[in-house]
């Protein structure tokens, strides 16, 4: 990997990766513990022709996400808990009308105001279902510093690709930790943009897909008819919500656009599993106190495995379903009262006789003991 080595913290990486990727607008209102990611693009988006906006709050931030993506622009927005639940509407909003997008949240202790300072992995579900209605997501967990410099990019990528929403979900220690992080050189980073249309103006229709069920998106400017409803549409982007078909084929195809691509958005990081009898399914900052046990077990002799979700949602459950199938247990270690604990276990319950949720919040991460020891209790 080719690039400039530093030491810097999780949100600066983020940032960084933002602008390699070409993010060229970002609209956000400061809150802990994301603040440093606005403080880096209000000082770096203006050096290279960029845009930022100090707006009066979060739900104002996603909607003029939503206006600079039809510009033609890379756009991104970061925040934390309680901006995130304010962000739900226009999230919304943002599926509904195909604007490619990156919010980053930061998470920390809630509800409420909860623990501002302190980390948390709890809006895992809300990142899947806090919007109303029928829809998918993506929604990335990166687990150190260097993934939050490439997950970033990575949920650009996704965005342009797939004319959706993507959500990168760090959290407090990520944000702050100082680690080494290579900011690879521009031309070793893969840049995806979304795809323009081939249609003369005359002939395009805002919402009109390809055989990939995703429409080439036109910029506002460049001659064609832009006609951008977030109620239920045709495909010319005119209102059709009184018509039970209409709804029925449009959240069809959105939901399609998504749950048809898994194994192209899904990306999973399975260790040990050759010979592991049991494993472990995490994500994220604990996704490394997961590991240290892994080995630390492994040392021990106990055949333990590592599965780490480097995407949240879609959740892969035939990859899931298939590193499970000759397991004896499943422990699903996360920083909430366990939310992805749920998940695993509807799609391997009839694969896995013990499916353990290990949870800890309060800000801290698990110690190794803390999840070795359960461990032991069920497969010594």
């Amino acid at each position: 990997m080719k690039g400039k080595v530093e030491f810097i913290q999780g949100n600066i990486a983020c940032a960084k990766g933002a602008l390699a990727a070409g993010c060229r607008f970002f609209a956000g209102y400061p809150i802990t513990p994301s603040t440093e990611i606005a403080e880096f693009m209000s000082r770096e988006l203006p050096k290279v022709g960029g845009y930022y906006v100090q707006m009066e709050d979060e739900i104002g931030s996603m909607a003029s996400l939503i206006g600079a993506s039809y510009t033609g622009l890379k756009v991104m927005t970061a925040t934390s808990g309680p901006g995130f639940t304010l962000m739900q509407e226009n999230l919304g909003n943002a599926v509904m009308e195909e604007a490619p997008c990156v919010i980053v949240n930061v998470q920390r202790g809630g509800p409420a105001i909860g623990q501002a300072t302190k980390s948390s992995q709890s809006d895992i579900m809300q990142s899947r279902w806090g919007s109303h209605g029928d829809y998918e997501i993506i929604a990335l967990a990166p687990y150190s510093g260097q993934e939050m410099f490439d997950l970033t990019i990575r949920a650009f990528n996704l965005a342009e690709k797939y004319r959706v929403p993507v959500i990168v979900l760090s959290d407090e220690i990520l944000g702050h930790a100082r680690e080494k992080v290579i900011i690879r050189d521009q031309e070793e980073i893969k840049i995806i943009n979304r795809k323009k249309p081939l249609l003369p103006p005359g002939e395009y229709k805002t919402f009109q897909p390809d055989d990939d069920m995703i429409p080439p998106m036109a910029s506002l400017g460049e001659g064609y008819r832009i006609l951008v409803e977030p109620q239920t549409h045709d495909e010319t982007g005119r209102r059709a919500a009184h018509i039970p078909e209409a709804h029925d084929k449009l959240i069809r195809r959105l939901c399609a656009k998504i749950n048809n691509n898994v194994e192209d958005i899904a990306e999973i990081d399975a260790r040990f599993m050759e010979d592991a009898e049991a494993a472990i399914v995490s994500y994220g900052s604990a996704a490394r106190s997961s590991l240290g046990a892994v080995k630390q077990a492994r040392n021990q002799g106990i055949k333990l495995g590592y599965i780490r979700l480097k995407t949240i949602w879609p959740f892969h459950e035939a990859y899931i379903r298939n590193l499970a199938r000759n397991l004896k247990a499943l422990f699903v270690v996360e920083n909430n009262l366990g939310q992805m604990y749920l998940e695993v276990q509807r799609a391997c319950r009839d694969l896995v006789d013990d499916i353990i949720s290990i949870t800890k919040i309060g800000g801290e991460m698990h110690s190794i003991d803390e999840i070795l020891r359960p461990v032991k209790e069920v497969i010594s």
